[in-house]
């Protein structure tokens, strides 16, 4: 995992949630894991839960889950996002994203998925006067 993703990238992307979060009451993180026993999809499940994706307000957390091992990427969006975007954006992202990551620009395919997941955000949930950050914009890490 170390050789995933610099410092630098981690900054970079941590900076596209904040921009992106500063357009939208909707929250977005990324989780990297070296290894993990379960499915990708399951296990990113869990760890949506674990973050507390799933106690926003609005229920519009997105969790970009990354497994360096098995290679997978499962992106994982709440109810309240879920119900607006159309059935297959999140796959069509996560299409977007392995398609950098083949060419491994990992940081440039995050910042992509983070990016289209933001436009989204920002159509059915705009800003609001009075928005705080729900959850932290940092990456976690197993």
């Amino acid at each position: 995992m170390k050789n995933f993703l610099s410092n630098s990238d981690k900054q970079e992307i941590v900076g596209a949630i904040i921009q992106a979060e500063k357009h939208t009451s909707g929250e977005i993180r990324v989780h990297i894991e070296n290894d993990n026993r379960l499915p990708s999809f399951e296990r990113a499940q869990s760890v949506f839960f674990e973050l507390g994706m799933d106690a926003t307000q609005k229920r519009n957390g997105v969790l970009f889950f990354v497994c360096t091992k098995s290679k997978s990427l499962s992106i994982i969006g709440d109810e309240g996002i879920n119900k607006k975007v159309d059935a297959n954006f999140w796959e069509e992202t996560k299409d977007a994203v392995l398609g950098k990551f083949k060419m491994g620009l990992f940081k440039q395919g995050l910042v992509l998925g983070i990016g289209k997941a933001a436009t989204q955000l920002q159509e059915f949930f705009p800003l609001e006067r009075k928005n705080r950050n729900e959850l932290t914009n940092t990456i976690s890490t197993l």
